[in-house]
């Protein structure tokens, strides 16, 4: 468990000269006095009198449509209890910060110096014209669910108190799967939950609405067991779930339970209790950041077990930030009048599904892990999971549309890629690429050399799943079959082993007919063909693949150099060159040339140039091109600063249909100022398109800018060759090596149409 001291916590939260860890930012340009004017006065009142007309209006002209207040009262805080209402602050904020890192959701914190449950009512009715939702947290049971229900009722905007729902949603999809995986039935197995709080209670309530047989769930607070009859401690919400039974205890209701739900206090459950459980029992111990039990001893005393708890230092950890962010995102973005129970299935369910998913390599790396995958130690997504948003917003939205409650009807595929885009500018470009490659007119067939790899084969399935090509995977058929099956992938790719190839003979012919004059003999070729990074490039010579990946394992050179013998370089042109798209903030930049041509000269630069601005077009990019020096048009005569001048007049003669401009330095390039104030005479202003004047300084100039600007980087790709050959970077990840496979099924598309 990560350890923090009170002094950690403490400078955290006053970190930087400016306390707290929320802040207000402008949306819309203030640098003017136009700017101002449209801000505020005289131009605000538009808006004003366009609302006041209709009230919808105000989801058009002003930030209700994605604001939620994060409303308590304090009398719950955490394990703290009751700590009063300006305490809870730092919870608040804590909330908001989550909110906006997760979802793109932006939060006013209110804390209501209150503990009478009406007049927070009041106070909460009163503001909520401001906002698109309201979360409600940290109020003691019961007031909480009176509060929630008095609001629900009086308001037509979300109303969602996270400590009653969001350990519902997220352990529900931990129980949907951990049943799966234990081969039980929903509706049969037996559940006893412990503790009677407002989580314990919405718990019960959303596991029934999955398939949980109420009167097969057994509550017990500190009283004991929640039975017919019952005095003591009642409640109306407890009522609810009193069932007829003999227990009376904890350890009574335990004995031949499938599944105990924790959310009390820490160590209640012991060894001796979980030894009398069902066979394969689930042991949700959700206490935090004590559990009911320790993993350690539930696992002791039940090898058999399925364990969660609450905690990021265990497998399985249930934790509300993988709900409420994603479940108000998908409210909002349906201008939702409320979040009901079909929206909280839906989330629990889309959960589930995403567990079954391979985990991307950003995830692995997060947690220090080599492998993760859908199984006992694995029954939840991971927060800090890129993809929650992608899987459950939507599944939120589509609920809210299907039940009636949505102002605002979306096109769900649409809304997804729109979710991917608040993830940055890299989400975009990638959307673009894949989507590109989705909608060619025919799946190109896209061949890898290193089969035998598991991020390849990962890589693999989700080109095959997403529609972006036909996957072919060059190795020997056991071994993958094998990596196939420890991987728990169903890989829908063909296998192609070279030593058991029925056209094998043909291949070493055709390739021993391209270089019998560079020393390669018959005998040589049918064993040199038997190479992956041979045999690739002639599949797609010899029709049966349309583009080939390779680099995971190999250096650069070892692929590169047999496409080009295979298929020399593109007609008209003399040279290959490498690219990567550079995502630098809100920019999308182009280097070139990063990866192939070590001292090119001026007639290599102007190829360079001319095939990297048509690569620019087809992502989408309209290329102003600059070709960098350490001079500014002629500020320092040199002969390197003129190779660079002679490539500009190169350029400019055989590729008319861009601008381009140098040679300049990398600052003037990007920086439009530096153009106005002192070369207004430039034809290229803001330059997308880095040209580098050697290898050594684009190679240098994006791997600093990955490493130290946190720049994205996709590629390298490669432009020129004969056909569609890409090459990968050494041990990429598994998404760059889809968005390689992609690029390589645009490639193949741009050349062959059909």
């Amino acid at each position: 468990m990560i350890k923090i001291t009170p002094e950690d916590a403490l400078e955290y939260h006053r970190l930087g000269g400016k306390p707290g860890k929320i802040s207000v930012m402008p949306t819309k340009p203030m640098e003017s006095q136009r700017d101002l004017g449209l801000a505020y006065t005289p131009g605000v009142a538009v808006p004003v009198l366009e609302i006041e007309k209709d009230p919808e209006n105000a989801y058009e002209y002003t930030s209700k449509g994605s604001l939620v207040a994060v409303v308590s009262n304090g009398t719950a805080i955490l394990g703290l209890g009751d700590r009063g209402a300006l305490a809870s602050k730092p919870v608040m904020e804590g909330k908001g910060v989550l909110f906006k890192k997760f979802a793109d959701v932006d939060v006013f914190d209110i804390e209501v110096n209150t503990h009478d449950p009406d007049e927070l009512i009041r106070v909460v009715a009163a503001i909520a014209p401001t906002f698109g939702g309201i979360n409600l947290e940290d109020i003691k049971a019961p007031e909480c669910f009176y509060i929630e229900e008095t609001l629900k009722a009086m308001l037509d905007i979300p109303v969602f108190h996270d400590d009653q729902h969001g350990t519902a949603i997220i352990s529900g999809a931990a129980l949907i799967n951990a049943l799966e995986l234990v081969g039980k039935e929903i509706d049969k197995v037996k559940i006893t939950i412990s503790g009677a709080g407002a989580s314990a209670i919405s718990c019960a309530e959303l596991m029934i609405r999955l398939g949980v047989t109420r009167s097969n769930v057994t509550l017990v607070d500190t009283r004991g067991v929640v039975y017919k009859g019952r005095r003591e401690g009642m409640n109306q919400y407890k009522e609810r779930l009193a069932v007829e039974t003999e227990a009376r205890t904890l350890a009574d209701a335990v004995r031949g339970a499938d599944v105990f739900y924790g959310l009390s206090v820490a160590d209640i459950l012991t060894p001796a209790m979980v030894k009398t459980m069902a066979e394969r029992p689930l042991i949700f111990a959700m206490a935090n950041p004590d559990p009911e039990i320790k993993y350690e001893l539930a696992k002791e005393a039940r090898p058999d077990a399925i364990v969660a708890t609450g905690r990021s230092d265990y497998p399985n950890q249930i934790n509300n930030v993988l709900g409420f962010p994603f479940i108000f995102r998908g409210a909002l973005d349906v201008r939702a009048r409320a979040i009901n129970e079909e929206m909280k299935v839906a989330a629990a369910r889309a959960l589930a599904a995403l567990t079954r998913e391979d985990v991307p390599d950003s995830v692995l790396r997060a947690y220090g892990l080599e492998s993760l995958s859908f199984g006992e130690d694995y029954i939840i997504p991971k927060p800090l999971d890129p993809r929650v948003m992608l899987w459950e917003s939507p599944a939120v939205a589509q609920a809210a549309m299907e039940t009636g409650v949505a102002r605002k009807r979306v096109d769900i595929d649409e809304y997804r890629q729109q979710l991917a885009f608040r993830q940055g500018l890299g989400e975009q470009v990638r959307y673009f690429i894949i989507n590109k490659a989705r909608n060619l007119p025919s799946k190109k067939r896209i061949a890898f050399a290193e089969g035998e790899e598991p991020k390849i084969i990962r890589a693999a399935s989700q080109v095959a799943d997403e529609g972006i090509g036909l996957p072919i995977l060059i190795g020997r058929r056991q071994v993958i079959q094998e990596q196939i099956r420890l991987l728990g992938h169903d890989c829908h790719a063909q296998i192609i082993d070279p030593a058991q190839f029925d056209r094998i003979e043909a291949y070493a012919r055709e390739f021993y007919e391209l270089r019998q004059r560079k020393g390669v003999v018959l005998a040589d070729a049918s064993k040199i063909v038997r190479d992956p990074n041979v045999f690739g490039p002639m599949m797609v010579r010899m029709g049966d693949a349309d583009a080939f990946v390779s680099g995971l394992t190999y250096d650069y050179p070892e692929v590169i150099r047999p496409a080009l013998q295979i298929h020399h370089t593109q007609p008209g042109t003399r040279r290959a060159a490498g690219v990567y798209i550079m995502i630098v903030g809100s920019r999308v930049y182009l280097f070139t040339d990063a990866t192939v041509n070590i001292d090119p000269s001026p007639e290599d630069l102007a190829e360079i140039t001319c095939l990297s601005a048509n690569f620019a077009r087809e992502i989408g990019l309209e290329p102003r091109v600059a070709l960098l020096s350490f001079s500014n048009f002629g500020s320092t005569p040199h002969p390197l600063s003129a190779k660079v001048k002679r490539a500009v007049e190169i350029i400019r003669s055989r590729c008319p249909d861009f601008p381009v401009d140098g040679e300049m330095q990398a600052d003037t390039a990007v920086v439009p100022e530096i153009i106005d104030e002192r070369y207004p005479f430039s034809q290229v202003r803001d330059a997308n398109v880095l040209v580098f004047p050697s290898l050594e300084a684009a190679n240098i100039a994006y791997k600093l800018l990955a490493r130290l600007g946190n720049a994205q980087a996709i590629g390298p790709i490669l432009l020129g060759v004969g056909a569609p050959i890409h090459v990968l970077q050494t041990g990429a990840e598994v998404r760059d090596i889809v968005n390689i496979a992609a690029l390589a099924a645009i490639d193949a598309g741009n050349r062959s149409p059909g």
